[in-house]
């Protein structure tokens, strides 16, 4: 597979956390490469280093050494401004927490990315519009974040970080505040995202959550210890 093939690529990635008494080692040499197209779910105990790993992929965090490189550009030493210009265009991200605004709608809340790239009115209301219908949730088009349920507060939290139709989506525990069957469908719906061809990264601790996706990566101590491809995946994609 070429580079060009690559969206992620890390080669010894570090992340050292130092106040005045305590240096903290959170990751320690990650090699990770994630294809276009893929869904990759990163698993591992508490404290193993998802989170600041998912925030290094996320453009949220810079690594304290190694490489970090992103649709082929090095950004392992890349300024904030740089960081979040790279992270409004291409990324997405669904929160355990679903992280909506209550002022606003439903509308308001999927359309919050598009108003910070500047897109046209007439645009962001059709995108809004398809994915809210794309999502189930058209019909709570009105309501705010307190009116609906866990689930379609998640279905909410998807549809706006997929209405910029961005490269990678990142997913934090998307079902940590669900019940199974919401969780499922939540699940359900980011594996037709990535069956349409947009890359998903996802942390959890769910192994069924983890069946959805192409390959597992298993962190222990800011280390990948193991790495496994979902033999029932696969084996589905090819019938």
């Amino acid at each position: 597979m070429s580079k060009e093939e690559f969206i992620i690529e890390t080669q010894q990635l570090e992340k050292k956390y130092i106040t005045d008494t305590v240096e903290t080692t959170a990751l320690a040499g990650v090699d990770l490469r994630i294809a276009k197209g893929e869904f990759v779910a990163v698993m591992g105990p508490s404290g193993c280093g998802k989170s600041t790993l998912l925030n290094i992929l996320g453009l949220l965090d810079s690594p304290s050494g190694g490489t970090f490189r992103f649709l082929g550009q090095d950004i392992s030493h890349a300024s904030e401004r740089q960081r979040a210009k790279i992270r409004k265009h291409n990324l997405g991200f669904v929160f355990q927490s679903f992280n909506l605004i209550d002022e606003l709608t439903v509308e308001e809340n999927i359309g919050l990315p598009l108003a910070y790239l500047g897109i046209p009115r007439a645009e962001a209301d059709k995108r809004v519009k398809e994915a809210m219908e794309r999502m189930g949730i058209a019909h709570r088009h009105a309501h705010f974040p307190q009116q609906l349920s866990g689930g379609q507060q998640q279905r909410v939290a998807i549809a706006r970080a997929t209405v910029s139709n961005p490269s990678l989506i990142l997913a934090d525990e998307p079902t940590g505040n669900l019940d199974s069957v919401h969780g499922r469908e939540v699940m359900s719906l980011l594996s037709e995202l990535n069956d349409a061809g947009t890359t998903v990264v996802m942390v959890t601790h769910s192994p069924s959550d983890a069946e959805y996706a192409h390959r597992i990566v298993n962190l222990f101590d800011g280390q990948i210890v193991t790495e496994s491809l979902n033999a029932r995946k696969h084996a589905a994609e090819l019938l």
